[in-house]
């Protein structure tokens, strides 16, 4: 793997092994000092064997000590290049996860974490469908989807590589906490519905998803509720095992958000007929909202006091 850091205060990149950025940085009774900004380690080709290599960024911010390390929650984002910096982002823009974070830390209003961004690849689609309960999806459903988008799913590796491969680095590599309390997954579109999946599947390692404009039809061509029944009834039966993760919903009311509505009021009718804990799950509805990464930036704030925020 190749690695690089990124300072955000001044936007300077170079060449820096990651072992090294973390470890060459002591004072000389051997501590590492607080970091002065925020700071953005890329790793440029992540390998992995379930699924393909790819970049991923780990946001510090300010103040970030290693060997305090224990005390950071961690949250795991999926579209990874959409995050940080507009050069690599769809469209144009980003979350602006790193400014955002960094202003409700000095506010106070979080508790310490840090951001995992997993880019995505040219098999998102496939890696971010949930594999289990689209298998139980009607036959008919299945074969319009594998017309569309190919029927061959990689969710369940995809999720091995997170739990199996990245998790573990990221645990050593930054010392961050390693319990299911403090480490959260988070994304948009697609990305709602893997980090649903991802709590479904994986109840000891994540203790909270946010689903943000969550692609429930699956389709982009039809707009039923074939998937979105079956992923209700899944969530019937898993999350009693998960022990009440906090799950968070949203979706706007135009471009592909318009179509999200009847889905999402499923879902939540499923949470509310399971007497799911108030406190443990958010949906919310953004009028005016649209389907992309300047509106997500827009309330991004939301998902992460949910998620993190300070009694």
């Amino acid at each position: 793997m190749s690695f690089l850091m990124n300072v955000s205060v001044t936007r300077l990149f170079f060449p820096l092994l990651l072992c090294s950025a973390l470890g060459s940085i002591q004072t000389a009774r051997g501590q590492s000092p607080a970091l002065p900004a925020p700071a953005i380690f890329s790793m440029a080709s992540f390998t992995s064997k379930h699924v393909d290599a790819r970049r991923v960024d780990v946001w510090l911010p300010k103040g970030y000590r290693r060997e305090n390390a224990s005390t950071y929650a961690v949250l795991y984002m999926h579209d990874g290049q959409n995050l940080f910096d507009t050069t690599f982002s769809y469209g144009g823009h980003e979350w602006h996860i790193d400014e955002v974070a960094a202003r409700m830390l000095a506010a106070d209003s979080l508790r310490p974490f840090i951001v995992v961004g997993v880019w995505n690849s040219p098999k998102r689609f496939r890696e971010f469908a949930p594999e289990k309960p689209f298998a139980r999806t009607p036959e008919a459903f299945q074969q319009q989807l594998g017309n569309e988008r190919g029927r061959e799913l990689y969710s369940d590796a995809y999720l091995r590589f997170l739990v199996s491969e990245l998790k573990p680095f990221v645990d050593a590599q930054f010392g961050c906490s390693k319990r299911k309390e403090d480490t959260f997954i988070m994304g948009s579109s697609m990305g709602g519905l893997i980090s649903l999946y991802a709590v479904l599947e994986y109840p000891a390692v994540f203790g909270g998803a946010a689903c943000v404009s969550t692609h429930w039809p699956l389709s982009l061509q039809k707009n039923d509720h074939a998937f979105s029944d079956v992923m209700g009834a899944y969530m019937q039966e898993k999350l009693p095992a998960a022990g009440n993760p906090k799950l968070y919903f949203d979706y706007g009311t135009t471009t592909l958000d318009s179509l999200y509505e009847p889905h999402q009021l499923h879902i939540d009718s499923v949470l509310r007929g399971m007497d799911y804990p108030a406190a443990r799950w958010k949906s919310l509805k953004f009028e005016g909202a649209a389907h992309n990464e300047a509106s997500w930036a827009e309330r991004v704030d939301i998902p992460l006091y949910f998620l993190l925020g300070k009694p």
